[in-house]
């Protein structure tokens, strides 16, 4: 599995990377491309704790940085049947795990060729290579040396989390809130003056999704934060209505929803009051009960939307926690989240019936089932105006998952329609990696329409210049109140 090449070369990215392979459409892509590589980068659906700008603590040291809290690289070695404990991934019950981090990063790098032909390969070289300065590739042999490297930067000032807002010139980034989140550390950057560069992003799932073990603590938590009594299912939404305010004052431009369904159908409000409270009291909803509330609650979410400008988020269609035993042993997001099957015609037609023309909402969709692409997701932005598509997320923002979203929507939805990129990852230092990616694979799929003569070369750099950067502007403004 291992390389004939000598580990100590020198190793370079292309600069011509993901971009088309034939010549003529290369030179036209490089082109297109050369007119976004700088532009600054919007990233408006991130999951970095607001505590790392807060705080602006150096990064611990290259494996609790790269690897760790990375499930795109830490599921890749599992799968192959290392352990998560050693990869010094934390166990709930405080059980031991490796923390030696050199050990850790040698793993990594004795086990860098399971990476090959995955988007997490693109990241890592990029990170390692263009932020990092490393000159050779990870194996065995060189492991420390990367590991000596790695550790120089992020002991420099000038990798610390808020000197890196400059470094990868990032615009506007946001992070994931929960609903009881009283919004003391974004209150925290806001006084040093970054508030308007580091927002949160209103992330309610907690408190929506009935069958979740902690959703009586939250509701608890949602009450303590918001000052309101949240035992009747009135107080609930008034609740809710409070912390998306206080949201809002915090520089919250979005919301953010990842249930397993995007169903949005209506319950009676009688019966969805009854069952607030049998379950608030001790009582264990039924699966159907619970989506049923789920669906609710995404309609009354986007009610809420109108009224406060906030927009509206949607990304269903994972089953979380696939493996119980790794969820009990290390807890959520270890990279056994599984994407199932979506359904969207249906699903918000009772939403797109109530709001979707009304001006004052915008949702974003996204999916991870390439399936409905073609068939729901383009009909539904190119013909209501409240729909937007999000970018591929997850296993799809991917070189070839990237081009197959654009050749399947775009006839149908125009690119007017869609979000433009956002990076959707809390691994910090691989943002500017992704936005790259993007920017080549969009410059790609541009330089073929320019070919074809389906489009003009001007027309293209301008449409790279939207998907890149004014878009995402666009798909997320400042919230205007009703």
């Amino acid at each position: 599995m291992t390389s004939s090449r000598p580990a100590t070369a020198d190793w370079t990215l292309h600069p011509h990377r993901a971009l088309p392979a034939e010549p003529g459409l290369r030179d036209i892509a490089v082109r297109i491309y050369e007119q976004t590589a700088s532009l600054p980068l919007v990233c408006m659906h991130g999951h970095v704790e607001a505590s790392v700008f807060a705080d602006d603590e150096p990064f611990a040291d290259p494996a609790q940085l790269l690897i760790v809290p990375d499930h795109y690289v830490t599921r890749m070695m599992a799968s192959q049947g290392i352990p998560l404990e050693s990869l010094g991934v934390p166990r709930r019950d405080g059980g031991p795990v490796e923390t030696d981090s050199r050990k850790i990063f040698r793993t990594f790098c004795e086990n860098w060729h399971l990476y090959r032909g995955t988007p997490s390969r693109y990241w890592l070289e990029h990170e390692l290579v263009e932020v990092f300065g490393v000159t050779e590739r990870p194996s065995a042999e060189s492991a420390d040396r990367l590991y000596d490297r790695i550790s120089e930067c992020v002991a420099d000032p000038s990798f610390r989390p808020r000197a890196l807002l400059d470094r990868f010139n990032i615009e506007i980034i946001s992070t994931t809130d929960p609903a009881s989140s009283d919004l003391s550390v974004h209150g925290r950057i806001a006084e040093d003056g970054l508030g308007e560069r580091v927002v949160p992003t209103f992330r309610p799932d907690g408190v929506l999704q009935l069958e979740r073990p902690t959703w009586r603590e939250e509701i608890a938590t949602l009450a303590e934060v918001s000052g309101i009594d949240t035992s009747s299912y009135a107080g609930y939404l008034d609740a809710l209505r409070e912390r998306r305010a206080a949201f809002v004052a915090a520089g919250a431009r979005a919301t953010d929803h990842g249930h397993l369904y995007a169903d949005t159908h209506p319950m009676d409000p009688a019966d969805a009051a009854s069952l607030y409270s049998r379950v608030l009291g001790g009582e264990t909803p039924t699966a159907a009960e619970a989506r049923a509330f789920s669906a609710h609650m995404l309609l009354e979410m986007a009610g809420m939307s109108c009224e406060d400008g906030l927009v509206m988020q949607i990304h269903p269609g994972v089953l979380r926690d696939h493996s119980t035993q790794v969820f009990e042993r290390h807890g959520q997001d270890k990279g056994y989240d599984i994407p199932i099957g979506a359904e969207y015609a249906r699903a918000v037609r009772p939403m797109l019936e109530r709001h979707g023309l009304d001006p004052r909402f915008r949702v974003i969709l996204f999916t991870i089932d390439e399936t409905v692409y073609s068939r729901e997701l383009a009909p539904l932005a190119g013909a209501y105006p409240s729909v937007r598509l999000g970018a591929p997320w997850w296993f799809l923002d991917s070189p070839d998952g990237m081009r197959r979203f654009r050749e399947l929507v775009t006839e149908t939805a125009g690119f007017a329609n869609m979000s433009g990129f956002v990076d959707d990852t809390r691994a910090y230092a691989s943002i500017p990696a992704r936005h790259d990616l993007a920017r080549r694979v969009d410059a790609g799929y541009l330089a073929r329409l320019v070919a074809e003569h389906r489009l003009e070369e001007d027309e293209a750099i301008e449409t790279a210049v939207d998907l890149a950067y004014r878009l995402p502007r666009l798909s997320y403004p400042k919230p205007v109140p009703a």
